[in-house]
């Protein structure tokens, strides 16, 4: 799926130089280049302990243990 986002001037600019200096093919593989850069030292371990409360992380992350565990058995 394609779409389009806005930006102000500056943030082109800035999105631009970055293209050029990650030689990206595209603006969309320049950002990916950037989340990945920023993300892969960064643990998402806490990420969704924000938006659950302890009792519902704990049973999400045993039932996303539980769906691993089905599709790994043959």
């Amino acid at each position: 799926m394609v779409t389009t986002i806005q930006v102000q001037d500056t943030t082109l600019v800035l999105l631009k130089k970055l293209k050029d200096e990650t030689k990206a093919a595209s603006y969309d593989e320049t950002i990916k280049k950037i989340v990945v850069e920023r993300t892969k030292n960064e643990s998402l371990a806490g990420y969704l302990k924000e938006y659950m409360g302890k009792d519902s992380l704990k049973k999400t992350l045993k039932d996303l243990q539980n769906m691993r565990n089905e599709s790994d058995r043959f």
